[in-house]
């Protein structure tokens, strides 16, 4: 069974941080591409960055280009999403999601529907 487990989300205030984890079991993770979306009330769910299986290409929306940072450690199955100078408008429900294709490209990570599996999310509130 996959599992996907997300942690690390939080309250803080405009200009903090906040480091998400995402631990993955049941799957060969090292073989997936991994993504962060995010849902905040009332809005449809949004890419925010996306990881290839080696880590060797990395994706991001614009919105959080320079702020936010993904990487992974395939070792301990874990993705990460490194998230500094944050905003009000950065507060959502972030989800990990594990996608697996033969081949990965910026169109296919930034589209919900591609990927396999979701975790069920962490609350991100950024207070102004």
């Amino acid at each position: 069974q996959v599992q996907l487990v997300e942690s690390g989300g939080g309250l803080v205030q405009a200009g903090g941080s906040l480091r998400l984890s995402c631990e993955a079991s049941g799957l060969t993770f090292s073989t997936y591409a991994m993504g962060w979306f995010r849902q905040a009330p009332g809005k449809e769910r949004e890419f925010v960055a996306a990881i290839s299986s080696s880590a060797g290409s990395t994706y991001y929306a614009d919105s959080v280009k320079g702020r936010l940072t993904i990487s992974r450690d395939n070792a301990k199955n874990t993705v990460y999403l490194q998230m500094n100078s944050l905003k009000p408008e950065d507060t959502a429900v972030y989800f990990c999601a594990a996608l697996t294709v033969s081949y990965v490209n910026s169109v296919v990570v930034r589209t919900a529907s591609r990927y396999n599996y979701w975790g069920q999310g962490t609350q991100v509130t950024v207070s102004s």
